[in-house]
């Protein structure tokens, strides 16, 4: 009788554990990096195994990844959840694994610890039925998730209460769930900011500076302050998500065949994909579609695979190459396992992504190389129009984190680029290190982290820090972000060294001027320059004076150090600095923008009689002016300046546009006094005038 490969794997894993084979769990069809529990086994020798320095013992800037998996069954254990660690469980559905204990990051030391370092670690698919963790001195029955950014909880079921610092509530700086049934409180105890979207919890005890909540059953009531506040409620509640697509992820079926399921889009939920059991909406790829690979593969295998159709898993591990991982075909899944580590050496982007439909990404670290990276992620061409839209099958990210410097040298301009319309990302975190390997001023030298060119794209938990210009630039029309979180550089040695031309420092989050359509849901943006000089933040956050852009909850604030944010948007709000530390804007923006176009010319003699008009247009106005049309120029109503009409775009406000036009000899003599007629129009009116002047 012949049988498929993956049941005979299940089987032969299935029984070595049975009959105890030490490190048998991590021969797999994904490689050593990867461990395959099965409830056979002794939960003693799996908690042991857990705990162990290989798995859970990896360093803040090391070198190991881990990926745990669970097939289907229950299991006691209490363990360690460690640097670059990703579990998850291999069932349908987060009830087919369950474990009694625990499994966190807050396992031993301290019960009062300094957790804004605890980064990069995550869990998935499971049900807890939390135990009490006596060695953190842990309330009864409560999970302790006590972690700051690059983390995640997702698909999972948690009975019992859970704690998102520490029992001590040290310092914290996360975080994301998504997806999620807590049955008991959540305690954010000392955390400074959260977001959880698409879940149900059975209430929230505290709050930091910034809680954000999309979607969520049994969510705190909206409650935002105003003004100067040190210990606020701070809750910006949203009934639902206005569009998500949850990360794929990895299940055996009931043949014990491997599989990656794939959500599809959902607008305006609320609650979790899987309350009505089983998998959710979407639809499975089995992984016999998928090139599984290790950091020994070479790029060109994985770019072939991709180009063939495949989909592609990235196992633990990292991957340095001499190039670009291309994903060019619509519909390509691109899953990576215990924060696989994608590091480009010679200066190219380490994913590109081409403008086609429905392509995911998801579970990835990508850290910039020795070789400056113009960008690190593009996804879609760059100036690349007209766009194509992928409203009903948009691309969408989910927990692809970034790292400038830190653990290896490195640089990049910009970190995400997104030059494809419908872009959602989902929970990132983008971070030119503050510590560690070559986290100085002119080391890890990063502009933005995530600039968007792309129309209504979302990012639903967006972490962007310390880059060293505008943080992120957004260009598209019709943005929302939900949850964003900044801190600025803490480093600029001077305040030269840190203007935006004329302006004192970088806005954090900056929309250009020329959007119209925006809106952002609870920003924080935050302040801590540490290098003992008085450096000025003018505004944590910049955006287009116009009816359809919008800020919802936004927060400003000084950590420590010196300095100030003077604004918390655009010119509201109140300084932030040494001994009045927060600012809290519940709205700002709705309001029109007026539009000024002033034009001015100047003429020139050409060969053969004729002139040449150069037009200067001016936008002296606070809004921006769209779709701007000199329609003409025209001498003593005869002599017409060619090429007219002429498109010239957008202009913002204290913008100019320049035009150039010839106009025929018939015009006029040299030195004659004629009347010059300009005309041109944009979006919502008119411009132009005649004006007396003397021919050149």
């Amino acid at each position: 009788m012949k049988l498929r490969w993956s049941t005979m794997l299940l089987a032969a894993m299935l029984w070595a554990g049975y009959v105890g084979i030490g490190f048998a769990q991590n021969n797999t069809i994904f490689g050593p990096n990867v461990y395959v529990f099965t409830p056979s086994m002794l939960d003693s020798t799996i908690q042991t195994q857990l705990n162990t320095a290989a798995l859970s013992g990896i360093g803040q800037f090391g070198a190991g990844r881990i990926a745990v998996l669970f097939m289907p069954g229950t299991y006691s254990v209490e363990a360690k959840v460690g640097f670059y660690e990703s579990i998850n469980g291999l069932g349908e559905n987060p009830n087919a694994v369950t474990i009694n204990g625990y499994l966190t990051p807050n396992y031993s030391g301290s019960n009062k610890a300094n957790v804004t370092t605890t980064f990069w670690r995550s869990m998935e698919n499971l049900t807890i039925n939390a135990a009490t963790n006596t060695g953190q001195s842990a309330a009864a029955n409560t999970l302790q998730w006590g972690l700051s950014q690059g983390s995640s909880l997702r698909r999972m079921q948690i009975n019992g209460k859970l704690e998102l610092t520490d029992t001590g509530c040290g310092e914290a700086s996360g975080g994301f769930i998504a997806d999620t049934v807590v049955t008991g409180s959540i305690n954010p105890c000392s955390q400074q900011q959260w977001y959880t979207r698409n879940s149900s919890i059975g209430g929230w005890t505290n709050s930091g500076w910034n809680m954000v909540f999309s979607g969520v059953i049994g969510a705190p009531s909206q409650a935002f302050p105003t003004g100067l506040n040190t210990h606020p409620t701070s809750y910006t509640t949203l009934a639902t998500t206005p569009v998500v697509r949850e990360k794929p992820f990895l299940y055996v079926d009931s043949s014990g065949n491997y599989n990656v399921f794939v959500p599809t889009l959902l607008t305006n939920t609320s609650g979790t994909s899987w309350s009505g059991g089983g998998l959710g909406i979407g639809y499975s790829l089995p992984i016999s579609t998928f090139f599984i690979a290790t950091p020994s593969n070479t790029l060109a295998q994985i770019n072939a695979a991709l180009a063939s159709g495949q989909n592609l898993i990235l196992t633990p591990g990292i991957y340095q190459y001499s190039g670009s991982i291309n994903v060019t075909n619509a519909d390509t899944i691109v899953l990576g396992m215990g924060y696989a580590d994608v590091v480009p050496q010679t200066g190219s982007a380490a994913i590109t992504v081409a403008d086609v439909d429905g392509v995911q990404i998801a579970g990835l670290l990508l850290d910039a190389g020795p070789v400056n990276n113009p960008v690190l992620l593009q996804v879609g061409n760059p100036g690349g129009t007209p766009r194509v839209s992928h409203a009903t099958n948009p691309t969408s990210i989910s927990d692809v984190h970034v790292r400038i410097g830190g653990a290896t040298a490195g640089t990049a301009t910009t970190s995400f680029g997104i030059d494809s319309d419908d872009v959602i990302l989902d929970n990132t975190w983008i971070w030119r290190a503050d510590h560690g390997t070559d986290a100085t001023w002119t080391g890890n030298v990063a502009a933005h982290g995530l600039v968007v060119n792309g129309d209504n794209v979302t990012a639903l938990g967006l972490a962007v820090e310390h880059y060293q210009q505008n943080q992120v630039v957004w260009n598209g029309n019709g943005g929302e972000t939900i949850f964003y979180q900044s801190e600025m550089p803490y480093d600029p040695p001077s305040q030269a060294a840190w203007m935006d031309g004329s302006i004192d420092g970088y806005a954090s989050y900056y929309v250009s001027p020329l959007v119209t359509t925006h809106k952002a849901y609870g920003i924080g943006v935050y302040c801590y320059f540490n290098k003992g000089v008085p450096i000025v933040a003018t505004s944590a956050i910049t955006v287009p004076i116009a009816v359809g852009v919008t800020v919802t909850d936004a927060v400003s604030f000084f950590l420590s150090g010196s300095g100030q944010i003077t604004y918390t948007v655009n010119n509201a709000g109140t300084v932030v600095k040494s001994g009045q530390q927060s600012s809290y804007l519940p709205f700002y923006g709705g309001v029109p923008g007026t539009v000024l176009l002033l034009t001015s010319t100047t003429l020139a003699t050409q060969s053969g009689g004729s002139y040449q008009a150069t037009v200067t247009i001016t936008n002296s106005g606070t809004g921006a002016a769209q779709n701007v049309v000199l329609t003409g120029l025209t001498i003593i109503g005869s002599a017409k300046g060619t090429p007219a009409p002429l498109l010239l775009g957008g202009i913002a406000p204290g913008a100019s546009a320049i035009a150039t036009l010839s106009i025929p000899a018939s015009a006029g003599a040299s030195g004659s006094r004629v009347v010059e007629s300009v005309t041109g129009t944009y979006t919502g009116g008119t411009f132009g005038g005649s004006y007396r002047t003397t021919l050149p």
